[in-house]
């Protein structure tokens, strides 16, 4: 597997269903039929570091910022509708970096499409 961390997180995002992928705002990004973003790379905003952010359940990106701060972050503008920045420029749990992606799909993905994913 590439150690590239936007092939990696392209891969993850496209896995899922009726996923596609576009610029927004200058960066890739990840929609759910090509309409609710769940999943924004980040190599541009505010600062040199690398990252994505991601919709996340209420209370996750809280409990993940607080537990570990060196991993995780409040992403600008998205941030106060419970979002989660994960930071790609430090040594990466890709397994757990997939269990965000999956989760953040099941945060914004209608019900049909959950239940393809539950099927597969």
């Amino acid at each position: 597997m590439t150690a590239d961390p936007l092939e990696r997180l392209r891969r993850l995002c496209l896995a899922l269903p009726e996923t596609t992928e576009r610029l927004s705002h200058g960066e890739p990004t990840w929609f759910i039929r090509g309409k609710k973003t769940f999943v924004m790379y980040a190599d541009h905003h505010h600062d040199d570091r690398l990252g994505f952010w991601c919709a996340a359940e209420p209370g996750v990106q809280e409990s993940l910022v607080a537990a570990e701060p060196s991993r995780y972050f409040r992403p600008p503008y998205v941030g106060h509708r419970g979002w989660l920045g994960v930071w790609l420029d430090v040594p990466v749990d890709w397994e757990e970096v997939s269990e965000l992606v999956t989760d953040a799909y099941r945060a914004v993905a209608p019900k049909t499409l959950i239940a393809r994913l539950d099927e597969a």
